[in-house]
């Protein structure tokens, strides 16, 4: 049986198209809940800021839950979704790591990415991101849920 890891696979197919509209979904290492830690969870949040802000993403919704993100953007131009994932993933690895206090991974290999087809309903999307910590339990409200945004609400 092989149990190496399958993040090799992910990346097979993967293409970066300038204004796509990608779902990204990466989760953390051993799926520890680092972002129970606000400020923890505030350091993904910037990073995402941080990737719009130099334009190699323009941020459409995200959630950041306690073991995972999902990140909804449109790819900038000269960029590539695998350098702007990686990107967040490591920066926030080492601000995660500095605010915890501790040494170690933060993240899993890889992540999933979904590239929206031109018939997918891009708000319906983004409403059932933000409403992920309503249906994990976290919150009875979204409004009370501090780790989430969208360009629409």
């Amino acid at each position: 049986m092989d149990l190496k890891p399958h993040s090799r696979k992910l990346r097979v197919g993967r293409v970066s198209i300038t204004g796509q509209v990608y779902l990204v979904t990466s989760v953390t290492h051993q799926r520890f809940e680092f972002f129970r830690d606000l400020q923890a969870g505030r350091t993904v949040v910037k990073l995402f800021q941080n990737a719009q802000l130099c334009g190699a993403a323009e941020t459409l919704a995200f959630v950041v839950m306690p073991d995972h993100f999902h990140w909804l953007f449109s790819l900038g131009p000269a960029h590539s979704i695998s350098t702007v994932v990686s990107g967040v993933k490591s920066y926030s690895a080492m601000g995660v790591n500095k605010i915890l206090s501790r040494r170690g991974r933060v993240w899993q290999r890889g992540f999933h990415d979904h590239a929206l087809r031109h018939d997918e309903d891009v708000v319906h999307v983004a409403r059932y991101i933000v409403a992920n910590p309503l249906r994990a339990g976290l919150v009875a409200r979204i409004g009370d849920y501090p780790l989430w945004d969208g360009v629409w609400f």
